[in-house]
């Protein structure tokens, strides 16, 4: 055989071996290792070593799996993802997270203009929060939310709606509700 071949093979066999060589050393460093430091809530924080892998093809609800159990649960009501034959595309949703609730629309503007927008959630008690949002042209999606108040009821007592105008006194280009068949958790 030629010389080149021969340190070819044998440089082939030698990364083959690696690995195996490695897994059969066992894990580096001395088994007197101190756990990570607290972290200021109390719960040990994660070594660098330790962080989580990406999220998998299954979405969030593969990685809400191993989120902390005292992380509060978020829930979400949303209805049809509408659009205007003037450019205006929204999709109106109310949601919680732990005892908090808000309203939030999605949204984009591609009438070539600037809009204006209110969206409003009502609650329980005849509560009602507004929100205005200054809606600039752009294809890019965009969000107008509420400020988030304590929940006062189930989230099926609360319902919103976004309505989109040309301009503060303009025509209204569309509407956009919250209400869809039921809660869908995220």
């Amino acid at each position: 055989m030629q010389p080149r071949l021969i340190v070819l093979l044998g440089a082939v066999a030698a990364v083959a071996l690696l690995p195996l060589a490695g897994a059969a050393a066992g894990p580096v460093g001395d088994g007197d290792a101190k756990p990570p430091p607290a972290s200021p809530a109390g719960t040990p924080a994660r070594a660098p070593a330790e962080e989580p892998a990406e999220a998998s093809a299954e979405g969030p609800a593969a990685a809400s799996a191993e989120e902390p159990a005292d992380e509060p649960a978020r829930a979400s009501r949303c209805g049809p993802e509408l659009s205007s034959p003037d450019g205006v595309e929204a999709q109106t949703c109310v949601l919680t997270e732990g005892a908090e609730t808000w309203a939030r629309t999605y949204y984009r503007n591609v009438t070539g203009g600037d809009l204006a927008a209110v969206l409003t959630m009502m609650g329980p008690g005849a509560r009602t929060v507004l929100a205005h949002c200054a809606v600039g042209a752009g294809d890019e999606p965009r969000v107008c939310e509420t400020p988030r108040e304590r929940s006062a009821g189930a989230m099926t007592a609360y319902s919103a709606v976004a309505e989109f105008a040309a301009g503060e006194a303009g025509a209204l280009l569309l509407r956009s509700g919250s209400n869809s068949a039921g809660p869908r958790g995220s």
